[in-house]
């Protein structure tokens, strides 16, 4: 299996993009700085660990595998960074706690001092020649690079164990939002992930070890692994702000849909509609519909008729629905009704001044009866039925 370091990178960068206007609007909220230096530092691990740019870099600092120092320590700082973001979530936005402070001083200093650890071994290490894939490997017998291979390895499986016990415990919480549930799922499945990753670069080196060559857990199997739990791990990330986002534009765009046969009917009685606004946003033109409907509602209420719409609450009742679908039912044929009226008598008395209160609070109800006029019908034939007239039903 073969996925480009590309393709979790530019993932990652999606996510950072749309976190970021978020991060630096909040940039006091440690939740918020730890996501952004994670996802941020996901990215670079990524582009420095494409074999191009380890080869570029070896090439312009002129000194052979100069890069797997560098990629392990961004590969280090990840880690940290997730332990830091597992801290943050745990203890919200408000607990600032000492025991907070001091677990977020300890993973600052350890994971510190395993980059510079990782450093120094590389300068007493003889590495002359590069590698640009295999270096793990290659060097599993050689000193210090030997111990540099474990050092990192250690730190990010158990980054990774932390990380991933307190993710699955965080799912297995009640009440969560169900974006941000399937969210953890993806980040959860994404760092279980990183533990084959660890698994098979050790088993690896291990096997250089005892004189086997299993190299090509290492060179085949991991980093295919890497970028896949990359890519979950930025899908973790983006889904509950993204599926939130796209949830409420949904249910903005579905609420002005559904209010298109009211505002169909009020616009016969006013003649002329809405004026379309071409910038106008979702929500904009959602709030100018409400309000056309209401505004039109208003002056018809005079037509509408209240005995109407009691026994025509009562008839919906009779045909078995629900209270606030008969209600609704009711209002409808109310309003249908208050619409000839007015179109028989413009200028007439009508009845008088009702309580539209419900009418205009119940818009949304409304219209979607109106998308049902064969139960219209039926009620407004209930109600005009002498009551002796009436089958009775079960």
């Amino acid at each position: 299996m073969y996925i480009s370091f590309w393709i979790p990178t530019v993932v990652l960068t999606a996510a950072l993009a749309i976190k970021l206007p978020t991060i630096i609007r909040l940039w006091r909220d440690p939740l918020l700085r730890a996501v952004g230096g994670l996802l941020l530092l996901a990215c670079a691990v990524f582009v420095f660990a494409a074999p191009a740019t380890i080869a570029w870099v070896n090439r312009v600092t002129g000194v052979p595998n100069l890069a797997a120092p560098l990629v392990y320590s961004l590969l280090t700082a990840f880690c940290g960074s997730c332990l830091l973001l597992i801290i943050a979530w745990r203890n919200g936005l408000s607990d600032r706690s000492a025991e907070a402070r001091r677990a977020m001083r300890l993973v600052i200093c350890a994971y510190s001092g395993v980059i510079v650890t990782l450093w120094v071994l590389f300068a007493l290490a003889d590495a002359p020649v590069e590698r640009v894939q295999d270096l793990d490997t290659y060097y599993a017998n050689t000193p210090f690079m030997r111990e540099e291979t474990l050092l990192y390895l250690l730190a990010h499986c158990t980054a990774v164990l932390i990380t991933s016990r307190l993710i699955w415990n965080w799912v297995r919480t009640e009440g969560l939002d169900a974006w941000l549930r399937w969210g953890l799922v993806f980040l959860g499945v994404g760092y279980g992930l990183n533990l084959i990753f660890d698994a098979a670069k050790l088993t690896a080196v291990a096997a250089r070890w005892t004189g086997h060559d299993l190299d090509w857990l290492s060179t085949d199997l991991a980093p295919p692994v890497a970028a896949l739990s990359a890519i979950l791990i930025a899908v973790g990330f983006i889904l509950p702000h993204a599926g939130q986002y796209l949830h409420d534009r949904w249910q903005v765009r579905l609420a002005h849909h559904e209010l298109r046969p009211l505002y169909l009917l009020m616009k016969s009685v006013n003649g002329s509609g809405v004026r379309f606004v071409l910038r106008a946003t979702p929500e904009l033109r959602l709030i100018r519909r409400e309000t056309f409907i209401r505004d039109v509602l208003l002056p018809l209420a005079r037509h509408i008729d209240e005995d109407l719409r009691g026994r025509s609450y009562d008839a919906a009742l009779a045909l078995g629905h629900r209270p606030g679908r008969a209600k609704a039912l009711a209002a409808a044929v109310t309003i249908q009704d208050a619409v000839r009226r007015r179109s028989r008598a413009p200028d007439g008395d009508g009845t008088g001044g009702p309580d539209t209160t419900d009418l205009l609070q119940e818009i949304g109800a409304v219209s979607r009866a109106l998308r049902h006029p064969d139960e219209i019908e039926a009620v407004r034939a209930r109600t005009a039925a002498p009551a002796g007239n009436v089958p009775v039903h079960d």
